[in-house]
């Protein structure tokens, strides 16, 4: 019987390539891929909280053991009296852990400082209550699996 040995790609490196889905064979939820988070973190911590761009906001909280603050930019949804927010890695990230322990966070939008409180996982209903008609429309097409809405 032959050893196997890996083949190395044309110019490539000889490291082996792993599989990065995180979807079972069911269809589950897949988290967004590493590659796309490097791409748009930095963008994201330049324009998110700006007055004049109102996709991202900064979510600021604190640590639950260390105390340090921490500030995560996401994408929320407005409406009047809430802020809902996608958690497209699901919700038991440590910054939406912090955010329930502390019982809210502060966030800053379009240039101003929320405080938000009451924070309390949601579905997709919740979500497109608060979206605009456009948002609504990427919601249907995406497969979020929870949302953390915040009271103003």
């Amino acid at each position: 019987m032959a050893e196997h040995t890996p083949r190395t790609p044309p110019g490539g490196s000889s490291r082996r390539l792993r599989h990065t889905s995180n979807a079972s064979v069911s269809g589950a939820h897949r988290a967004p891929t590493a590659t796309l988070v490097r791409v748009t973190r930095p963008v994201a911590g330049l324009l998110a909280g700006r007055r004049w761009f109102p996709l991202w906001a900064v979510l600021h909280h604190h640590g639950r053991k260390s105390g340090k603050e921490y500030a995560v930019p996401v994408a929320p949804l407005v409406s009047p009296d809430s802020f809902v927010i996608g958690l497209p890695w699901g919700p038991k990230t440590n910054w939406v852990q912090n955010v329930i322990a502390a019982d809210g966070c502060t966030i800053r939008w379009k240039g101003v400082d929320y405080r938000l409180s009451d924070p309390h996982l949601v579905g997709v209903e919740a979500a497109l209550r608060a979206a605009g008609p456009f948002q609504r429309r990427v919601l249907r097409r995406t497969r979020i699996p929870a949302f953390l809405e915040l009271r103003r």
